[in-house]
């Protein structure tokens, strides 16, 4: 009886529906938080399996979270602050929510230039302003034997730009990390699993406050309960 009560309720809901010109099509789900991780191997993974790279390690720490998200890799290995703005546009093509920006090691290694580090880093964070991508910057520090004089000007380049266009900083990429034997692998400059877990865990209340401003994003269910 109770079966065939509710059976006969919900067909002259359908109907009643249908009368008004109500289409009866399920909501669609929310899109997941598309961030961009724009910078060089140390973004990319390089020595490492797929699994313990950044950007994937990244994303499984704001799952656990509660946060919707996919997080794109655009790292490449080698690449300088000039390269990462040669191709921003193709990788801004999958529309990304938000972005962290890392870039400025190889520049340092290389010893060049800072005020062309500086250049590039500015056009980058200014494309993303004007295409409306919130961006989390990551610092990088030069090496030490590069001098005093360049090390004051490479390092001032990250809090000047983040200053200049409002966005917030992680000061250093590798906090915890750098120089340390036991989190970095034989090259000595690129972080093993345990230091990329480190670097996760540090670059993530930056990050998942950057997701919190988006707008909408408590209704669309951006960040899950």
């Amino acid at each position: 009886m109770r079966g065939r009560l509710f059976n006969a309720v919900a067909k002259a809901t359908a109907v009643a529906a249908l009368g008004l010109g109500v289409a009866m099509t399920p909501v669609a789900a929310a899109e997941p938080v598309k961030i961009l991780a724009l910078g060089d191997s140390l973004t990319a993974g390089y020595g490492l399996p797929e699994a313990d790279a950044f950007t994937t390690r990244l994303q499984q720490a704001l799952k656990d979270k509660g946060y919707d998200v996919q997080v794109i890799n655009a790292g490449v290995s080698g690449d300088t602050t000039a390269g990462g703005r040669a191709r921003l546009d193709w990788a801004l093509g999958d529309q990304p929510d938000v972005a962290v920006v890392e870039l400025g090691a190889n520049d340092g290694l290389r010893g060049l230039d800072p005020a062309s580090t500086r250049e590039n880093l500015d056009a980058i964070l200014t494309v993303m302003k004007e295409r409306g991508v919130p961006t989390l910057l990551a610092g990088m520090y030069a090496p030490r034997n590069l001098g005093r004089e360049y090390g004051d000007r490479f390092n001032a380049i990250y809090p000047e730009l983040a200053a200049k266009h409002d966005v917030p900083l992680y000061p250093f990429f590798l906090e915890g990390v750098a120089l340390d034997p036991k989190l970095n692998q034989e090259d000595g400059m690129h972080p093993n699993a345990k230091g990329v877990a480190i670097v996760v865990d540090g670059i993530l209340p930056h990050l998942t406050a950057l997701i919190d401003g988006l707008p909408g994003t408590a209704d669309t269910g951006a960040k899950g309960k």
